[in-house]
């Protein structure tokens, strides 16, 4: 009988060992919002970058305070070259700032700011979508996002949905308490909306959406840069079908993944491709939780995520 018990515990602790050795040092991250964002921020998690699955029962990690109807919609959150998690979020539909807060646990948040970064231009109707990027190159973060300035682009105001006509704009800051003045980013012209932008070898890259109605776009396209903050080129032709929105990208083994929303059939889906040219739909790949929206996808350290999980253990 203690033979049998050894054995089982030798059996029960190789299996320990070995699930500890193979335990990824980084674990992908997604951060969403659910339904109009009036709960706040959502996370989730995957080791493989197909099966994501939400953290603290899908609950809020962050009820929203910044801006006049207090929501967080399209969460984005990097992690820092000062080792802090940044967050920018979409506050309202119709405001012209964005929220910001950050993090060095993803539990405990700062203080939520709502940074006026279209004061500038008064006209302006909206900030929708801000993104972060850190440019290494210049040792400051790159703040972007979707606005509509009514009048600045009229050839394709025929083309927009209740005369939303988007351009991306941006802004650059190396600690979040200063930033520099507003300036266009991307003029495809034509509507664009949910930019996000990563590096490939010596290339930025951004990913972002045709808003175009008339006729009807609404999919994925591609544009490319020597920098960051641009000059960005032409729009390549699109790489998804209609009726997405919301991409972020991730590199999963070799292997460049756009997740994106797809809003009309209440799910996300995704798209895979190791040259970022051919394409291949991976959207009944993907498992998300359910009413996933928009968000980000960046990632963590082991022990982070153990921190963050540790509840569940």
């Amino acid at each position: 009988m203690k033979n049998c018990l050894l054995f089982l515990c030798l059996l029960i602790t190789g299996f320990t060992v070995f699930a500890q050795d193979n335990t990824p040092s980084e674990v992908l991250m997604f951060s969403y919002f659910k339904d109009n964002g009036e709960d706040g921020l959502h996370l989730a998690f995957s080791y493989d970058g197909l099966t994501w699955t939400a953290l603290k029962g899908d609950s809020s990690f962050l009820t929203p305070t910044a801006g006049k109807d207090k929501l967080m919609r399209d969460p984005c959150i990097i992690k820092g070259a000062d080792g802090l998690f940044h967050m920018v979020w979409t506050v309202s539909w119709n405001e012209q700032g964005i929220g910001y807060a950050t993090s060095k646990d993803l539990i405990n948040w700062s203080e939520q700011l709502y940074v006026p970064v279209m004061h500038n231009e008064r006209a302006t109707r909206n900030c929708w979508a801000p993104e972060i990027f850190y440019d290494k190159r210049r040792s400051e973060y790159v703040v972007f996002w979707a606005s509509t300035i009514p009048g600045r682009f009229p050839l394709s105001e025929g083309n927009a949905e209740d005369k939303y006509n988007h351009r991306m704009y941006y802004t650059t800051t190396k600690n979040f308490k200063t930033f520099r003045k507003t300036r266009l980013l991307y003029d495809p012209g034509f509507n664009v909306i949910d930019a996000t932008i990563v590096k490939n070898g010596n290339q930025y890259v951004m990913v972002f959406k045709d808003e175009t109605r008339d006729p009807i776009k609404k999919n994925l396209r591609l544009s490319f840069s020597k920098k960051a903050t641009g000059k960005y080129s032409a729009a390549e032709a699109p790489f998804t079908e209609s009726w997405v929105e919301g991409p972020t990208v991730a590199k999963v083994e070799g292997q460049w993944i756009v997740y994106f929303d797809q809003y009309t059939k209440n799910k996300m889906g995704a798209v895979t491709s190791n040259d970022l040219k051919s394409w291949e739909d991976i959207s009944d790949k993907v498992s998300f939780p359910h009413g996933t929206r928009h968000g980000t996808v960046f990632k963590i350290s082991k022990d982070e995520f153990e921190n963050l999980n540790k509840d569940k253990q």
